[in-house]
């Protein structure tokens, strides 16, 4: 679908970012209004190709590892991650292995991820809930707050290191007072990324397994000879990753059905666009599926923005991924009203989304559809993903309309409890019985007229 040409409205145009001859539609059209939402939900719209084929891979890989455990895991970890295992006691990393990871980062690095720590752990610490109970008539109810006890946390490999993703997730879990963690990620030639041996270990994970994939998961889900069940997975992953946490969800808990990263950027005339253009990069370069919204009243702003893109994409690293994420998933919008600004920012429900200016509309309070807000042109998005404190795991695809970040609270359950009074328990049956007998739950209610 061409973006620029479908997406053509009276309250607001669409532009598909081109890097090599930007396109600009500038045209209004009442009569195709009624269509704006309809087409910029399909815009926006995650499409997954080959999905029979990956729910059939993926249910095949489970149903292996639950039947034959070990020895499926090292036949899939030979097949996927290109490790020969002879027993799957050689995929737990030792401790002479961690001790040697320490050895091949830098003291500057140790002293970031060392002070990114400090930050997550006093964010989460204001996380934690408590149990609590009060009296009714004699009566003590209330609930009971404890941590899950074992947790499994995926970490993704392959494309880039992801120590950060190690801390997200570890973090929090410990703070809880999770008693095991456990971390499985992908081996690259036999061996995890030093950076996330040592993340892992400052976090205090208490097992690290080299094995990765749908496999990783089911492992974790079910349990082998070497690998313990956990009680709830978390952690992002590739679409097989994704698939086989959506199948294993029941047999345990997992944080969520996460989709490729996106950033929503709303901005008035007077932001610099170069920083929307290196924020915009730094989306982007995650991976081709990435998406990057910019959200404007002004179009003079998305012009400028589309010029610098187009001279700053070239001494960006991964251009080649950058190009390929804002050609198919990135998107100018432009409102005549600052109005249409919260009505569509709250219909998007993006993953992050940065305000920058727009003050007098006081956005941060009318926009409730966001999975983690930022503020200022000092409050970039990367300083989420990596050290001021909140969690980077967030919802994707439209769900922060009814999701959370990942946090302590995803880590702890809670059990109600009552200890009811003798006059209360009198009182209480009346009400039981009658709503019982109503329900013709005949058996309720005699065991409720037991307590009057």
């Amino acid at each position: 679908m061409s973006i620029s040409t479908a997406l053509v409205i009276s309250t607001a145009f669409l532009v598909e970012w081109d890097t090599q001859s930007p396109v600009v539609c500038l045209s209004d059209g009442p009569k195709l209004e009624s269509n704006f939402n309809k087409d910029l939900n399909e815009y926006l719209k995650l499409k997954v190709e080959n999905s029979k084929a990956i729910e059939t891979s993926v249910s095949l890989i489970l149903e292996d590892i639950k039947k034959n455990k070990d020895k499926a895991l090292i036949k899939l970890s030979k097949r996927f991650d290109k490790t020969a295992y002879k027993s799957t006691s050689e995929s737990d990393v030792s401790k002479a292995e961690i001790v040697k990871a320490y050895s091949h980062i830098s003291k500057q690095t140790l002293t970031s991820l060392k002070k990114a720590i400090i930050n997550i752990k006093k964010f989460s610490r204001k996380q934690m809930l408590k149990s609590w109970s009060m009296k009714i008539n004699g009566s003590t109810l209330g609930e009971k707050v404890t941590a899950i006890e074992r947790v499994g946390i995926y970490v993704p490999g392959g494309k880039a290191s992801y120590p950060s993703t190690v801390l997200m997730n570890a973090i929090p879990a410990r703070t809880a007072g999770v008693k095991n963690i456990t971390m499985v990620c992908p081996p690259i030639n036999g061996k995890l990324d030093p950076l996330v041996l040592v993340a892992a270990d400052l976090c205090e994970v208490d097992e690290i397994y080299k094995i990765g994939g749908a496999h990783a998961i089911g492992a974790l889900a079910y349990g082998t000879e070497t690998i313990k069940q956990v009680h709830k997975i978390v952690g992002p992953g590739n679409i097989y990753v994704a698939t086989a946490k959506r199948k294993v969800f029941g047999t345990v808990g997992i944080d969520s059905f996460a989709g490729p990263s996106e950033i929503l950027i709303i901005a008035d005339k007077d932001v610099n666009p170069e920083c929307i253009a290196i924020d915009m990069f730094a989306q982007a370069e995650h991976d081709e599926m990435a998406q990057s919204i910019l959200l404007t009243t002004s179009g003079k702003l998305i012009l400028d923005v589309n010029k610098k893109i187009n001279i700053m994409i070239k001494n960006q690293k991964r251009k080649d991924i950058i190009k390929k994420s804002l050609t198919s998933r990135g998107l100018f919008i432009k409102v005549k009203t600052q109005s249409d600004i919260v009505n569509i920012a709250n219909s998007i429900a993006p993953e992050h989304l940065e305000i920058l200016g727009y003050k007098k509309l006081n956005l941060p309070k009318k926009i409730n559809n966001a999975g983690a807000i930022f503020i200022g042109e000092s409050s970039p998005e990367v300083f989420g993903d990596y050290c001021a404190g909140p969690n980077h795991v967030l919802p994707t695809n439209g769900t922060a309309k009814y999701a959370s970040p990942l946090g302590v609270y995803d880590f702890l359950k809670r059990s109600s409890m009552m200890q009811i009074s003798k006059p209360h328990a009198k009182e209480l049956s009346k009400i039981a019985i009658s709503i019982a007998d109503s329900e013709g739950l005949y058996s309720h209610s005699e065991s409720a007229k037991y307590r009057k």
